[in-house]
């Protein structure tokens, strides 16, 4: 229970401000909200196995060489999103026009939408997170169903109330937060490397 309440808690807070939610935003207002939350899913879905088998590969692994590889990936992923967060420029995403959604059937609005997340989630902040939890609590199907539970809820609220949302937070500072949060972990891990 303790690693799929991690993984909700902590991949909520990094994609809160991340591209998955302006993306999930565009294409809502591109495409109707119903394929767009389903093509989002699908690939939330893929992502979360394969981030989830990775880290399940590196419990194969020596103790000692996983824990610096959890370091090493928490450590890449507090760059990540501390870059973004300090990133000169205007807190917030990029509005699309509003010109109303498209008339695209249902399966093109849904591949395009897992098209677009699929390809968005490789290397993200989720992905690694995902990993390095799977591989520090050795229970990838938990860490899968939180990371993928956290990551619906994002494109939840991109979909029905995303343009309240993203006037009321700041993304910039979610993203300097859960940065340094990634660098504690990454920290935390080193010390378990020295003691």
């Amino acid at each position: 229970m303790l690693a799929l309440i991690s993984a909700f808690g902590l991949v909520l807070a990094v994609e809160l401000p991340d591209k998955t939610l302006v993306a999930t935003l565009v294409l809502t207002t591109r495409f109707r909200a119903w394929p767009v939350f389903a093509g989002v899913t699908a690939a939330f879905a893929v992502q979360c196995a394969i981030a989830a088998t990775f880290g399940s590969v590196l419990t194969l692994l020596p103790e000692t060489l996983v824990t610096a590889i959890v370091a090493a990936m928490f450590g890449i992923g507090a760059f990540m999103l501390l870059r973004e967060g300090f990133k000169p420029g205007k807190d917030g995403g990029e509005d699309a026009s509003r010109s109303g959604p498209s008339p695209a059937t249902f399966f093109r609005s849904a591949l395009t939408s897992f098209g677009v997340l699929f390809a968005a989630e490789w290397g993200d902040a989720s992905q690694l997170a995902t990993a390095s939890l799977t591989a520090r609590f050795g229970n990838p199907f938990a860490v899968a169903l939180g990371s993928f539970v956290a990551l619906v809820a994002v494109a939840g609220l991109a979909v029905f109330i995303g343009a309240k949302v993203r006037s009321r937070i700041r993304p910039k500072l979610i993203q300097r937060v859960a940065g340094f949060v990634f660098a504690g972990f990454s920290l935390f891990a080193l010390t378990q490397l020295v003691f």
